[in-house]
């Protein structure tokens, strides 16, 4: 990435050990694990992007509203004279006490609780548009994700990407790993945020993750799903509130069915599953062909110059298999590059994950030597046999 604020540096620095879920949502972690990388091993590996694209879906609505509140907080200290604001309700209360920091390390605290009251205090006056679905509750306790719940329905159609996630090999800076910048389809003037576009965000994810049959539905379970679409059709409300229990839950899921795999295999690794399985084979036929040669220069009895010749394919095959073994590549571990699609890397910039590689790559080295040199020395020295 081109870019990282100063206090993202310092942890990067500091970090002694392997980064958790939320660094990575939080943009505080460079490659291989950062949170391009981590979507990449969604939409390649674990098949279930829609989950990370739901959660940042909804974490760009918060920054939605955030931004409203914002211009909703500095037009009162602009147009509301000193007594109106000393009697000012609820909302206005609220807004004098809201905090502009931005950040998503946590995933649900007072300031997000202050941007909903807000919300909710401003949509007073918005008609209800209700539409019949099943029973659901307003409120009720946050169900705890189930395991194996990364599956969702229409993730396998990997075509599909949201918005503006890229889709590599072509791959220009994604959007999400910069410093988040409002977007909007408003035509409001300049960078304004008209409260239409607030509700038209929260529609838009009601009607791409939340709604069954929708375009890249994700699995809830019915109670969350109900109150969702509830909150939304027929109690108006747009506020990030409405899917901090979804947001929790889809957390939990990747947190437990696809983070540790993610880790193991870029912090441990530095090849993608095609490449594994591709060294694997080359490196059995190498062997194959090895051991072929071996035999055959045996039992015709060549001198030991000529069978140095097998040295080649052993040496090959030893690499290759020690690679598919390790899922590292020795030689670009070395020089400081991780795959994140086939035949496509990128520099390894995270020090404690390149300290890591460093140190499965000498082992996987040692392997390496000791498998070659043992074939090697087997089949060159082994006296010849003429029948």
């Amino acid at each position: 990435m081109a870019h990282h604020h100063g206090i993202q540096g310092e942890d990067v620095e500091t970090r002694n050990r392997l980064p958790t879920l939320m660094e990575v949502l939080g943009r505080r972690t460079l490659a291989p694990v950062d949170l391009f990388s981590f979507y990449i091993y969604m939409r390649d590996q674990q098949r279930s992007v829609d989950y990370l694209d739901f959660w940042l879906d909804v974490s760009q609505h918060m920054s939605l509203c955030r931004h409203y509140v914002r211009e909703l907080r500095r037009s009162m200290l602009v147009d509301t004279p000193e007594m109106e604001k000393t009697t000012s309700k609820r909302s206005s209360a609220l807004l004098e006490q809201f905090d502009l920091g931005e950040g998503v390390d946590s995933r649900k605290n007072g300031q997000e609780s202050r941007v909903s009251a807000i919300l909710r205090g401003d949509n007073s006056g918005v008609p209800k548009t209700p539409r019949s679905r099943g029973e659901g509750a307003a409120g009720g306790p946050i169900e705890r994700s189930p395991s194996h719940s990364m599956g969702s329905a229409n993730s396998r159609n990997l075509s599909r990407a949201s918005g503006d996630r890229p889709t590599p090999p072509e791959m220009p800076q994604p959007s999400f790993a910069t410093t988040p910048e409002v977007r909007t389809d408003s035509n409001s003037p300049g960078h304004s945020v008209a409260r239409a576009d607030i509700k038209a965000s929260a529609e838009k994810i009601l009607y791409t993750f939340v709604l069954p049959g929708s375009e890249r539905e994700i699995v809830l379970p019915d109670t969350m799903l109900n109150r969702i679409i509830r909150a939304i059709e027929e109690e108006g409300r747009d506020d990030p509130e409405v899917f901090d229990d979804a947001k929790d839950y889809v957390f939990q899921a990747m947190e437990r069915d696809a983070f540790p795999g993610f880790l193991q295999a870029k912090a441990l690794g530095n090849l993608v599953p095609l490449s594994v399985l591709i060294r694997l084979i080359i490196g059995l036929m190498s062997l194959m062909a090895g051991f072929w040669a071996g035999y055959y220069m045996i039992l015709r009895d060549r001198s030991r110059a000529t069978r140095c010749w097998i040295i080649l394919p052993f040496m090959i095959g030893s690499y290759f298999l020690v690679s598919y073994q390790y899922k590292l590549d020795i030689v670009a571990a070395y020089l400081g590059f991780s795959e994140y699609t086939w035949m496509n890397w990128s520099r390894i910039k995270e020090p404690f994950v390149r300290r890591l590689l460093l140190t499965r790559a000498t082992m996987a080295l040692f392997m390496f030597m000791a498998v070659a040199v043992g074939l090697c020395v087997l089949f060159i020295f082994v006296p010849g046999t003429r029948f």
